[in-house]
């Protein structure tokens, strides 16, 4: 199943397939966001307010370790620098970090602020409450100091720098002008994602990544027109010195004006948009990575736009790897879009979830002839975790199940097409044993799905998954759904 690159595409591909391994220092707001998942059915007696019913806690990486989850998914070598609380939260941030393949060395502890945390409370898909733990404040003296000595080092250890400015008080302007000299004593890059409306304390970076609301906040000029977007980009200029203007316009792409008057616009790559949240950290990791490793502007803001496009076709916050956005650049066939595994990608995707801290639901079957019960089904099977993976019988272990006469009706290839084409599902594998337990252990998912039909069958790899610390969910079925009934139905219709 495979399908040939196409002109801009395959050029693009393979510039990202050789691109080494770059050493990158991510600076900047180190935030810890917990998501508190349950329902909220009722209101309560005693005011008018929603009654949460809280099921489980998911902790994920947020702020600037987003960004160095994304660089770090891509391939380059990452640390960070920032400062956390003497707390639990910094605890669990610094735990994060270590499972992601992120350098936490450049940590600082500064036990006079907390270690900033946003808590989402999630009915469903529906954010009904977030709640904040932070300071605003610039850092402590002491803590600023340890920064800049961490910048001071000669020879500098790291190739370039990302600035992740979220507004929280890491980022003094002391702190920014010593990352910015730091990557010029080695020739790397430095690249800002800003916050704020005075970005002259930016003064000397290489590129801003600002997005439309903050471009015209910083310069006070409106964008209602491609004119506008040039004064803006023109005013930038001006006040940071940077080598080129970076405006990120949501769905309508990426405006980008060098210093020589060249401008262009990149229309967005997304083929569908679920979630837009950490678009923004995928546009500035990917731009990082590539002019790191010398890739033109360019062709760094067409690669960062197709990762984006991976990013917002998933729930949540999303760390695109190579091999998804390579997929992408593929074409627009369920395969290009990265969804269908070998063993071995299937395996990686389980890691890399793992080490993000996002739950991975797995469930299998033939999926011979697809209907609504089986969309009803994956949906809700989706429900219970970040990312679903659909393992799908392969037509000979199709046919040892004794189905009947001429199943699978529908070839592999066909089957696995189909299901990619789902929303609800985001990776399909294929599985050639009678059951999928070695898929199982080898992916060791957080969640196995099944039907609720299966509840005295005895689902095949319950022990693995609840004895390395995953939960088994049987799954409500649509009554009167199923094969066997698409398929009588259809003989009937022929007598």
């Amino acid at each position: 199943m495979t399908h040939p690159l196409r002109g801009e595409n395959r050029r693009l591909a393979d510039i990202l397939s050789k691109l080494p391994s770059t050493r990158v220092l991510v600076v900047g707001d180190l935030i810890l966001d917990r998501y508190a998942d349950g329902k909220a059915g009722r209101v309560s007696p005693e005011a008018p307010v929603l009654v949460f019913d809280f099921e489980r806690d998911r902790y994920l990486l947020g702020g600037a370790c987003n960004v160095g989850a994304n660089l770090s998914t891509l391939g380059a070598a990452v640390s960070v620098l920032g400062v956390v609380g003497q707390d639990e939260s910094g605890d669990r941030l610094r735990s994060l970090l270590a499972d992601a393949n992120i350098d936490t060395d450049s940590l600082i502890v500064d036990e006079s602020r907390p270690t900033t945390r946003k808590t989402r409370y999630v009915a469903k898909t529906l954010q009904v409450l977030r709640v904040d733990q932070e300071s605003r404040a610039p850092v402590s003296g002491a803590a600023e100091q340890r920064m800049l000595e961490v910048l001071a080092q000669r020879p500098f250890p790291w190739g370039s720098v990302l600035l992740s400015d979220y507004g929280k008080g890491v980022l003094t302007r002391k702190v920014i002008q010593a990352a910015i000299a730091a990557a010029k004593s080695v020739g790397g890059v430095t690249v800002v994602d800003p916050k704020g409306n005075d970005y002259s304390i930016y003064e000397g970076v290489d590129l801003l990544t600002p997005n439309r609301a903050e471009a015209e906040a910083a310069t006070g000029i409106q964008i209602e027109a491609v004119e506008d977007m040039h004064r803006v980009a023109q005013r930038l200029r001006e006040i940071t010195g940077i080598q080129a203007a970076v405006i990120t316009l949501g769905k309508n792409g990426i405006f980008f004006e060098a210093g020589d008057g060249s401008n262009q616009i990149i229309p967005t790559e997304a083929r569908q948009v679920f979630d837009v949240t950490g678009a923004g950290d995928t546009v500035v990791s990917v731009l990082t990575y590539c002019r790191a490793a010398g890739v033109s502007l360019d062709d760094s803001l067409k690669l960062a736009n197709h990762a984006a496009g991976v990013t917002v076709a998933k729930h949540g916050t999303w760390s695109p790897s190579r091999r998804e956005v390579l997929a992408r650049l593929g074409d627009s066939s369920p395969e290009g879009t990265g969804k269908m595994l070998s063993r071995e990608q299937a395996i990686e995707v389980g890691t890399r979830l793992r080490a993000e801290g996002r739950r991975l639901v797995f469930t299998n079957g033939c999926f011979d002839i697809l209907h609504a019960g089986h969309c009803d089904y994956l949906q809700k099977s989706r429900s219970y975790g970040d990312a679903l993976m659909v393992a799908v019988n392969s037509d000979e272990s199709v046919q040892r199940q004794g189905k009947g006469k001429g199943r699978p009706f529908n070839t592999l290839e066909d089957r696995m097409t189909v299901l990619a084409a789902l929303d609800a599902v985001d990776y399909v594998v294929v599985f050639d044993d009678d059951t999928p337990k070695d898929v199982i252990e080898a992916v060791t998912p957080h969640v196995l799905a099944k039907g609720e039909d299966w509840r005295d069958k005895g689902v095949v790899g319950r022990e693995w998954v609840e004895d390395h610390g995953g939960q088994v969910v049987l799954v409500p079925l649509v009554a009167g759904r199923s094969t066997t009934n698409v398929v009588n139905k259809i003989l009937a219709s022929g007598e």
